[in-house]
């Protein structure tokens, strides 16, 4: 170690060139090595595992073997007498256990490094060589056996040849067998197909001809392929050689087939629409409805079996008719439609809206039964017929059910409609009976039987109904006037009647359609208004003649005129009574003026312009007004004193006379009217004094005395009016 410390301390002291000391050198060239390669790294690690320490056990020095060339490479290397590790342990049983000593396993790898690997290859080698000896021995087996199985291929083959040469006249002719079976097996084929598309089958056969077989997808099948079995004939048949007789005969048989089929089909369908008909609840299967678009193709087959249906469906309606109005439903509910004759309008309403819906009922099962989709019209809409044989189906149909639900219906509605005294339960019903006849009509049409006989029943309603208004207003008439009543309201009487002619109107308005025109509107209620307000005018008018005959004090002009008011509200909220509401207007403008004109002579009296007026309109052209007795100056002053008196008092504003009519818009335009007039009258006085041929000395003196002091624009304003 001290040659290791001083050695570089001397290079580094001294330049010249001196020989290095190995031990540094060896100890740089370690220092200096890379053991990053992998190669290097692998041999290490070789020889670490080489060279593992370990504990070593070896038997007594007698009887062990340290000769260079054994086979234990653990004593290699080993001195005679030494230990592996240069250390021992005691014997124990005559084994000594060497413990490893520092260094020595580094000293031992560099004496005995080249001995060690060529041992461990030599080892290895022999470990090959083994193996591939057992691998080599059972290759010479292997081909042992392939050697054998090589000759008995041989064997086979040479068995084979000769077999092929003793049957080569077998092979040729089961050759051509072959080929004769391949064509036979062709037209085999060809003939199958053949027969399999121009004829039925024992299957099909039975489908079609047999009652066992149910009418069904089966027996339609079967039913598809005779008919395309006729057609794919009729081609074949249109040849240039003409039909052929195989041609005919399938073809005579197919259609005894198809006319059998029919028949079946028209057997099945007459049991169905029988069994049909009885039932409550109508459905039409998918085999039915085929079974029917097939019988089209016979006409006179499905025209007979159509007929069972109707016999059936008119026979089951008229008798669910009759259990209705008697029994009612399953156990009672509904309750029967004859515990409700003490109502008459929900009774006739119950017995229409039954035949409604069985119409409904029949054809929603006659669309369903000929395939017929509906043409999703609204409910009460117009139904356009189509120009179809399956729609004059259905509305002969239809009509035929129902038919004979026309005869109890009548009686019954007849019955209930002559029965009643209300002039508004009858035409409720008449009403009623109208909605149902324009719902069926546009339902199954004008021309069927239930449309004809609603049509008839509401006739004979309507005609009850105008019976029972001619009445009402005849009676009307004839009631006398009651001359103690002072009132100047409409009678009770007149009321009454139009309470009734309100009750009416809103029934006439909640059944229409929505779709009419004004016209439509104004021609459906004409005769009902004009039957009912012109009596209650009539009697008005009379009344108010006979009362202002016994009681001359009595106001003929309001009474009426509250009336004719009266009655025009009545009937102003309903839009199809503007025909009337104008003639109602017309005599309410023509009182108004007579009573306007009343008014004004009335107020020219109070105001005490009357007199001067009077002499004004009635002089000469030629005569000064001042010449005349009521219009001389002095009868001039007091006239107009008096108009100034009248100016102040409550006259101007109201009239007691007019607060009686109920119509305050009315009291106001007459009372309006008339003091425009009376301004007039007073203008016209004013004009007429200040004129020189009426010689009135002071004319302005006389005029400005009294208000309104001959100005007639004051004269405006006071009364309220524009100038």
């Amino acid at each position: 170690m001290s040659a290791v410390t001083v050695s570089p301390s001397r290079h580094t002291s001294t330049a010249s060139p001196q020989p290095q000391n190995p031990i540094a050198l060896r100890l740089y060239k370690a220092l200096g090595a890379n053991f990053d390669d992998a190669a290097t790294r692998e041999a290490l690690q070789t020889l670490s595992e080489l060279y593992a320490p370990s504990s070593f056990a070896y038997p007594p020095a007698k009887s062990r073997d340290v000769s260079r060339d054994g086979d234990d490479a653990q004593l290699d290397g080993l001195e005679d007498g030494d230990a592996p590790n240069g250390l021992s342990r005691p014997a124990t049983n005559g084994v000594r256990i060497a413990e490893p000593i520092p260094g020595d396993i580094a000293a031992r790898a560099r004496r005995n490094l080249r001995r060690d690997v060529e041992s461990r290859l030599a080892e290895s080698s022999r470990k090959f060589l083994k193996a591939f000896g057992e691998v080599d021995k059972q290759l010479d087996t292997l081909q042992e056996h392939l050697s054998a199985m090589r000759v008995r291929c041989d064997e086979a083959q040479t068995q084979l040849d000769e077999t092929n040469d003793a049957c080569k006249s077998l092979l040729d002719r089961a050759g051509s067998l072959r080929e004769e079976r391949q064509v036979i097996t062709t037209r085999q084929s060809i003939v199958s197909l053949l027969l399999g598309r121009f004829t039925l089958d024992e299957e099909e056969k039975e489908a079609l001809t047999s009652r066992d077989v149910p009418v069904d997808k089966r027996f339609f099948r079967a039913m598809d392929k005779a008919e395309k079995i006729r057609d794919d004939c009729r081609v074949l048949m249109t040849g240039e050689d003409g039909p052929t007789p195989a041609g005919v005969d399938i073809l005579s048989a197919t259609s005894s087939y198809l006319e059998q089929a029919y028949q079946k089909i028209f057997r099945w369908c007459c049991f169905q629409f029988r069994q049909m008909g009885r039932d409550a609840q109508l459905e039409v299967g998918p085999s039915m409805r085929e079974a029917v678009r097939r019988l089209r193709e016979r006409p006179e087959l499905l025209t007979e079996a159509l007929t069972y249906l109707s016999h059936t469906r008119q026979d089951t309606l008229l008798t669910a008719f009759t259990n209705a109005l008697t029994r009612g439903g399953p156990g009672g509910l509904p309750r029967p439609i004859e515990m409700h004759a003490h109502d008459p309008l929900r009774y006739v309403g119950d017995m229409l809206a039954w035949v409604h819906q069985a119409i409904a009922a029949e054809r929603e099962f006659l669309e369903s039964l000929f395939d017929v989709r509906g043409d999703k019209r609204m409910v009460g809409s117009i139904r356009r017929f189509a120009a179809s044989v399956e729609e004059e189906w259905m509305s002969e149909l239809m009509d035929a059910a129902v038919g004979k639900l026309c005869t109890p219906l009548k009686v019954r509605v007849q019955q209930t409609v002559r029965s009643q005294e209300s002039s508004i339960t009858s035409y409720k019903i008449a009403n009623l009976l109208q909605f149902y006849m324009q719902t069926m009509q546009r339902t199954i049409g004008e021309e069927a039987i239930l449309s004809k006989a609603l049509k008839e029943m509401t006739d004979m309603a309507f005609e009850v109904f105008f019976d029972s208004v001619d009445s009402q207003g005849r009676s009307l008439l004839r009631v006398p006037p009651d001359l103690d009543d002072t009132s100047l309201t409409p009678h009770l009487i007149i009321l009454d009647h139009a309470q009734v002619l309100r009750e009416i109107m809103v029934v006439y308005d909640s059944s229409l359609l929505g779709d009419e025109t004004e016209e439509q509107l104004a021609a459906g209620f004409r005769d009902i208004l004009d039957k009912m307000v012109d009596p209650a005018i009539e009697t008005c008018l009379t009344s108010s003649e006979e009362k202002r005959k016994h009681r001359p004090t009595w106001d003929k002009s309001v009474f009426v005129l509250n009336t004719l008011a009266y009655l025009q509200g009545v009937i102003e909220p309903f839009r199809f009574t503007a025909e009337k509401q104008g003639v109602i207007q017309g005599l309410i403008e023509t009182k108004v003026l007579q009573l306007t004109e009343e008014h004004y002579r009335n107020l020219l009296k109070e105001a005490g312009l009357h007199d001067v007026v009077a002499a004004i309109e009635g002089r000469q052209p030629s005569e000064p007004l001042s010449r005349i007795p009521a219009a001389q100056t002095s009868r001039l002053q007091t006239a107009l004193r008096e108009f100034s008196r009248w100016l102040s008092g409550p006259g101007v504003v109201e009239s007691p006379r007019l607060s009686q009519l109920t119509l305050q818009t009315l009291a106001s335009r007459v009372h309006q009217a008339a003091l425009q007039r009376l301004a007039e009258a007073y203008q016209h006085i004013c004009e007429e004094v200040r004129r020189p041929e009426n010689r009135y000395e002071a004319a302005a003196t006389l005029l400005g005395s009294e208000r309104p002091f001959g100005q007639v624009h004051l004269l405006w304003q006071i009364f309220g009016l524009q100038d």
